[in-house]
């Protein structure tokens, strides 16, 4: 039994508390309005937030952006930042109320309203943005897409996508609320189909807008969720509580249930509106609601503004709590103090945002924004009290060496420290922060650590400084016995290649993970036998060793010498068995050439094509090139800066419908393609692709793996 399952089995029987999540999960900022999207292997939060709003009492709502957190034990919460904030992204966004959140295909959609007058909706590859609009304009509302059919308010939407037995998605919003209108009370909640939803382009099906019947009692805050081929319609009720209703149509007619999250007053006393989520995470249900335990503690946060949060204003948290199940009935949502319970160890090497904590004190944070870029997050403590992040479950292995964190500071003095099990508890090591000169430019700072082996149950990062607000902190990770996270990237085997010329994938840099590569996992995927023990998945294909299983913002790097100054024109030698696979190239970070949009070369990856990626303007000397992944399943064997030929291919011939010897192990592992388990399969005189669709498994593209063995194959059971 691993730690966090005992620490769960303690917590079932009443022995222990402190392993959890303490709600809300931010004490340093206001958020409401929550929405949830579970993905194999993340859990993401969409937040409102209520730091601007000024003391005017509850019915003030000056809401100006979007917040996204994610976690992927339930335990320890990545804080995004904010992600969309009106009229910058977006140039007709005013106040943005109660958002929803869709992530599909690496794909992250935020649906939002436009205060009460419409519905809005934006899309990135990151979690971090950029985000951009796809429809170029509201989707409903004035000057919109469609009208708001006679919903007395036009808002409050939610996405939901769904998959049929058959693996065919469609994609769906609900929006409105409100007690009168031509539609009256109780009849304000419209659902509508999308005839196409990606990244760069969404249109509705306005032919499908539908009238929710059967949501009684209702006011606003529709939601949709499904389980077992029942659809669960959540809303906010004339009570303030979050009611709901099902049925086995998504159009309905509805079926009311009852109440599944009470209002918030039970919690402290301090009631006033209610919104939520409900999605699926590693076999478990969850809820996310706001409460307004923030505002009634002793250390709620200041406002943007500067004053003290009073409780007359409307100022709300976001907290979470395990949804459980009677049958196919709802259980009440127990609000707890201690929220869900950890779900597994965390992972301390691999780089981290700097907010990435299970509880915090005395610090604040600010989101800074490049036009095209990712928002970057930082961490501001109020160093001079007592200021910290406590991280919870941390599995240091064999024990950490080293820590490094990226820090701006304007001061000297300021310091991280690193205790084990409380604020004051063993010093494992401190980092003293470089004085950087300005708030824009971050280091990092490394220091040695010792004593931090084995589960660490709470891990507190303490901030040390004579002022506050002197430093701001945007990355930090540990190091282990694999060496330091300062690792310096060179040229696999020594030299760097040369351009004119053609590299070959699995030549990327030494350097490890952060440095040479990014990855979507740890584990080398692939059945090359190649460059093990890394993280990047080198598979059998091609003209030998191909890159595989790739995801959307995956990216491998090679230093390389240009011998001369001129035009070079971009070759690939690549695979898809996919539909919008792509990738791109980059130079010393600055993006080159064309994006290469793969068709589908053929159904199992075997097919290689030589592709062409524009041309690049290089000087002579060295730099570096990414090859970077900008849409999930494209395979690279090769690419070449300067006129190459290709050479002839021999593929892999594993897929679908690959033939095995009958004496070999026929029991197959299922993994999603962000490796999830999802079951088995027995190939014995069968082919994969029957096997699947024998086993029960959605149309769609899985890895197989050899259950005792070391043969691995991808498999598109899409066609």
């Amino acid at each position: 039994m691993k730690r966090w399952e005992k620490m769960a089995l303690a917590a079932t029987f009443g022995l222990v508390a402190s392993v959890f999540a303490d709600n809300p999960i931010s004490n340093y900022h206001f958020l409401a309005d929550p929405a949830a999207f579970g993905t194999d292997d993340e859990f993401f939060i969409l937040t409102d937030t209520d730091d601007e709003c000024p003391n005017t009492g509850e019915n003030d709502y000056t809401i100006r952006a979007l917040y996204i957190l994610s976690s992927k034990d339930m335990k320890n919460w990545t804080d995004h930042g904010m992600v969309l904030r009106y009229n910058r992204e977006v140039s007709y966004i005013q106040n943005i109320w109660a958002p929803g959140i869709a992530v599909d295909s690496g794909v992250f959609y935020l649906i939002y309203p436009n205060g009460g007058s419409g519905v809005g909706i934006v899309s990135s590859k990151n979690v971090a943005g950029p985000y951009i609009d796809p429809v170029g304009k509201l989707l409903v509302g004035n000057g919109g897409v469609t009208d708001c059919d006679g919903i007395s308010w036009c808002f409050d939407p939610a996405i939901f996508i769904d998959y049929d037995d058959d693996g065919n998605r469609k994609a769906y919003m609900t929006f409105g609320g409100g007690s009168g209108g031509s539609r009256g009370y109780g009849n304000n909640f419209d659902l509508i189909e999308f005839s196409k939803l990606t990244h760069e382009k969404v249109e509705l099906n306005t032919s499908t807008k539908t009238a929710l019947k059967g949501a009684d009692k209702s006011f606003e805050a529709s939601y949709l969720h499904k389980r077992n081929g029942i659809y669960y319609l959540s809303y906010n009720d004339q009570s303030q509580n979050i009611s709901y209703a099902t049925s086995k149509n998504i159009k309905g007619p509805y079926t009311y249930q009852g109440v599944v999250i009470d209002n918030p007053s039970k919690i402290n006393g301090k009631g006033g509106n209610n919104h939520h989520g409900i999605a699926k995470f590693k076999d478990k249900w969850y809820a996310v609601y706001h409460d307004r335990r923030l505002v009634m503690s002793s250390e709620k946060p200041k406002l943007t503004n500067g004053q003290d949060a009073s409780t007359t204003g409307n100022h709300r948290s976001t907290s979470i709590d395990e949804l459980t199940w009677n049958g196919d009935k709802m259980n009440t949502v127990k609000f707890t103090d201690a929220g869900p319970a950890q779900i597994a160890d965390f992972d301390p090497y691999q780089p981290y945002k700097a907010i990435t904590s299970s509880k915090q004190r005395n610090i604040r944070s600010r989101t800074d924004y490049t036009k095209g870029q990712p928002v970057v997050h930082v961490l501001t403590p109020l160093a001079s009290k007592e200021s910290w992040i406590r991280v919870s479950g941390v599995d240091f292995g064999a024990g950490a060496k080293s820590f490094r964190v990226t820090a701006a500071s304007v001061a000297d003095g300021n310091k991280v420290e690193i205790h084990a099990g409380s604020v004051s508890g063993t010093l494992a090591g401190t980092c003293e922060l470089k004085n950087t000169g300005g708030w824009n430019s971050y280091e990092d700072n490394e220091c040695e650590v010792t004593g931090l082996s084995g589960v660490v149950d709470q891990l507190f990062l303490v901030f040390k400084g004579s002022k506050d607000s002197t430093m701001g902190l945007i990355e930090w990770e540990f190091a282990g016995e694999g060496g330091s996270s300062s690792t310096t990237q060179t040229p696999h085997g020594g030299v760097a290649a040369k351009i004119p010329g053609k590299i070959e994938v699995e030549n990327y840099d030494d350097g490890g993970t952060r440095h040479a590569y990014n990855d979507a996992d740890a584990e080398n995927q692939g059945d090359a036998n190649v460059r093990t023990d890394e993280g990047v998945d080198l598979v059998a294909g091609g003209t030998g060793v191909a890159v595989g299983y790739t995801k959307a913002d995956e990216w491998i790097e090679f230093t390389v010498n240009v011998e001369e100054d001129g035009e070079y024109p971009i070759k690939a030698y690549a695979s898809s068995g996919a539909e919008n696979s792509s990738f791109c190239f980059l130079v010393d970070g600055k993006a080159v050439g064309d994006t290469v949009k793969m068709q589908k070369t053929g159904e199992d990856w075997s097919v290689y094509e030589e592709v062409s990626a524009g041309k690049a303007t290089l000087t002579k000397g060295p730099h570096e090139i990414r090859l970077a992944i900008t849409g999930d399943n494209v395979n690279v064997d090769w690419f070449s800066f300067g006129e190459v030929k290709a050479e002839p291919s021999d593929p892999l011939k594993v897929a679908g419908q690959a033939k095995f010897h009958y004496n070999e192990p026929m029991s197959y592992q299922v993994f999603s393609l962000t490796g999830a388990m999802l079951g088995t399969v027995d190939l014995t005189r069968m082919d994969a692709q029957t096997a699947l669709k024998a086993a029960g498994f959605k149309k769609g593209i899985y890895m197989l793996k050899q259950a005792q063995g070391s043969k691995k194959f991808l498999v598109n059971t899409t066609k």
